[in-house]
């Protein structure tokens, strides 16, 4: 390996005396899956922060809040092109590739990773639900959980057809999603322009499609996340109640768990190890832009000339994103790879790692920090920003854990949501100390 790069052994898997399986050490860790975590990590925040920050019609229409000016249409453009739905693909590709990162373990040592892997689904649920109900309505570790449990079932399949499988899974949400929108479509038609005519339940479907899908009171959520917490708290329980099932069957759980298979075959070909040679990652990245960006750009162009509307999005604009989502989060995995294998920009990347190593604490800290800015028990900031200026919160953020994670891991051997998570899952108090004095960023060397 050269000097100060992040590179893994072209043989991923991890070879272990036969021993119990417990935490992943440093030295066991794939640190180029810890990069690409950091990087999806600190990726997402740049949509998250309209979740943090704006009304949820924004998701719909970026004109309703955040400025819409040649600057911040500027910002919205980028981040569409690059980040939206591209990071929770990463991400969710991460979550499958994790999975085969223990079963490699625990068949290393004969040890069975049923007991503990539901453990630590279950216990991921519960983070999830609290995060949800006490912090933030966008919280996406429920919907990783509940795929999870499922997961676990297809982690014997050959590399190809989990991919072939993840893709198909993937797709289904095209069509429930186009139902959805041909079900609002037809639901106009029957109730008229102010949803008063045709039968009553048509009318009252009507309302609680556009209520939960295709439109929201912009002005009313901005009330509510200026208020006080307890009046808060109400408001988003009944909003998770939504995202837990609708949203979830239609939305997370075929796109979270299509891409989980995805990324496990993705891991069993040492795709996300840094393993493959310098011409794969190049021709992976080259073929993921040249079809992700065209795909993703047509859609801007579709949804710009419908000016938004939520029900073409529904049937046609939005879709392109979808697909071209994961051909351009293909290739940001072909270049972070080929970075890794050289060895370049290690002071970067060696923090990206520490980050990505506390994925957990770090998604929980940018909800604390965010929260903290925007809700109204806080600094009250909700509403008040455009995205320019989100730009520069993301960017703060990023700073705060980039600096802050490489520190942490200097003392300590896992994040402290880590550790947690680690104890109740292996049903024991770890030591949070690291065992040696080496820094993260010689860790992450190795």
């Amino acid at each position: 390996m050269t000097p100060g790069s992040i590179t893994a052994s072209p043989d991923w898997k991890i070879a272990a005396a036969p021993t119990m399986l417990t935490p992943v050490g440093s030295g066991e860790r794939i640190a180029s899956i810890d990069v690409l975590r950091g990087v999806a990590l600190l990726g997402i925040l740049t949509i998250n922060i309209w979740g943090f920050a704006l009304p949820s019609v924004v998701f719909l229409d970026p004109r309703a809040a955040g400025g819409w000016d040649a600057p911040n249409r500027t910002v919205w453009t980028v981040c569409h092109l690059l980040f939206e739905q591209k990071m929770m693909s990463l991400f969710s590709m991460l979550f499958g590739a994790g999975l085969i990162v223990m079963m490699s373990r625990s068949d290393a040592r004969g040890s069975s990773l049923t007991g503990i892997y539901y453990r630590r689904i279950f216990w991921l649920l519960v983070f999830g639900l609290l995060h949800a109900y006490l912090l933030w309505e966008g919280d996406i570790l429920v919907s990783y959980a509940l795929c999870g449990f499922v997961l676990f079932l297809f982690r014997r399949l050959r590399p190809r057809t989990q991919i072939a499988l993840g893709v198909l899974v993937f797709l289904t949400q095209l069509p429930l999603i186009a139902g959805l929108g041909l079900l609002e479509e037809r639901l106009r038609a029957v109730t008229g322009p102010d949803a008063k005519e045709g039968p009553a339940w048509a009318q009252e479907l009507r309302r609680s499609l556009e209520e939960n899908l295709f439109s929201s009171d912009a002005a009313e959520e901005i009330e509510k996340h200026r208020e006080g917490y307890s009046s808060q708290f109400v408001w988003r329980a009944v909003n998770n109640v939504g995202t837990e099932t609708g949203d979830f069957l239609f939305w997370a759980g075929p796109r979270a768990g299509g891409l989980m298979l995805v990324g496990m075959g993705l891991m069993q070909l040492g795709v996300f190890a840094a393993a493959r040679s310098y011409r794969f990652y190049a021709r992976l990245a080259a073929a993921g832009y040249a079809l992700g960006f065209p795909l993703v750009s047509y859609g801007i162009y579709d949804n710009t000339s419908h000016h938004f509307d939520a029900i073409h999005q529904f049937l046609v604009s939005g879709h392109f994103n979808y697909v071209g989502s994961l051909f351009v989060a293909l290739g940001h995995v072909g270049v972070v790879m080929l970075i890794c294998k050289a060895g370049l920009a290690t002071w970067l990347t060696s923090r990206l790692a520490a980050v990505g190593r506390m994925a957990l604490s770090n998604y929980l800290l940018q909800t604390v920090l965010c929260t903290t800015l925007f809700e109204g028990w806080g600094f009250s900031l909700y509403g008040r920003l455009e995205r320019v200026q989100l730009l520069g919160v993301v960017l703060g953020v990023w700073l705060v854990q980039l600096i802050v994670s490489p520190l942490w891991l200097r003392w300590f051997r896992f994040g402290p949501m880590e550790w947690l998570w680690r104890s109740l899952t292996y049903g024991k108090i770890y030591s949070l100390r690291a065992p040696s004095a080496a820094t993260p960023l010689e860790e992450c060397r190795r």
